[in-house]
């Protein structure tokens, strides 16, 4: 017959393993909560091909890119279109006199910009959200492609406060329709006062080549007209 005491340690080494077994599982379960993007192997890295045509440009602009295609770009692929591009050149021109364009997986970025304005670096934001964009031709107006890829640039941005950036106060004179900025700036309130998801949902019926005019109505209960007449009342943002 088993002693009393060695059947009592029997169960108390029993319950002991069960009890740590159940807090291995319990703080994999916290561990995964608190780092949820370590748990996800998916996640793409960009090919990003510098072209440098200025030989005077900071080294430090080319990084600065760099660091924004290779920390922001994964970041609008799967918030907006995991089905985006993963190569990326940059060409640094030295004949352009715009600021920056994209097309076709390529970012042109104007040298003699660069110069004037070396923090700018931002932009990149900007034109990488194109990339991600990937409207077809015609699937909207132009002003709103432009609103949706500053709102990224407002949201998504490593430093705009450095470059001087930022959306601009409303005025009396301006119109949705105006793009970039000011059309960013409607977007974060229509964002904040109706639909936090307006603008992925804007996104996806572009690039499905499904956007119509009433879509506004349809997320927020107002046409495109009347939601600017209540910005333009009360256009505070949070």
């Amino acid at each position: 017959m088993k002693k009393p005491y060695l059947k009592y340690l029997q169960i108390l080494l029993k319950k002991s393993k069960y009890l740590f077994f159940s807090s291995l599982i319990f703080i994999s379960i916290i561990a995964m909560a608190c780092n949820p993007g370590k748990s996800n192997s998916t996640v793409k890295t960009p090919k990003v091909t510098i072209i440098n045509e200025d030989a005077n440009l900071e080294p430090a602009i080319i990084e600065g890119f760099k660091n924004i295609i290779y920390n922001v770009y994964p970041k609008l692929v799967n918030d907006f279109n995991e089905n985006a591009r993963m190569d990326i050149t940059v060409k640094i021109d030295t004949v352009y006199e715009g600021v920056a364009y994209a097309h076709n997986g390529r970012v042109t970025v104007s040298s003699k910009w660069l110069h004037k304005k070396p923090s700018d670096l931002d932009l990149m934001t900007h034109e990488i959200m194109h990339i991600v964009q990937a409207y077809p031709n015609g699937s909207g107006p132009g002003w709103l492609t432009e609103g949706i890829a500053d709102f990224v640039r407002f949201k998504y941005g490593i430093n705009n406060s450095k470059a001087g950036w930022s959306l601009p106060e409303f005025s009396s004179t301006q119109n949705y329709s105006n793009s970039y900025r000011i059309t960013a700036r409607f977007l974060v309130w229509i964002g904040q006062n109706y639909d936090e998801k307006i603008v992925y949902k804007l996104d996806k019926r572009l690039r499905s080549n499904t956007y119509s005019p009433e879509i506004w109505k349809e997320y927020t209960g107002y046409g495109i007209n009347q939601l600017w007449d209540k910005y333009s009342q009360n256009p505070i943002l949070e």
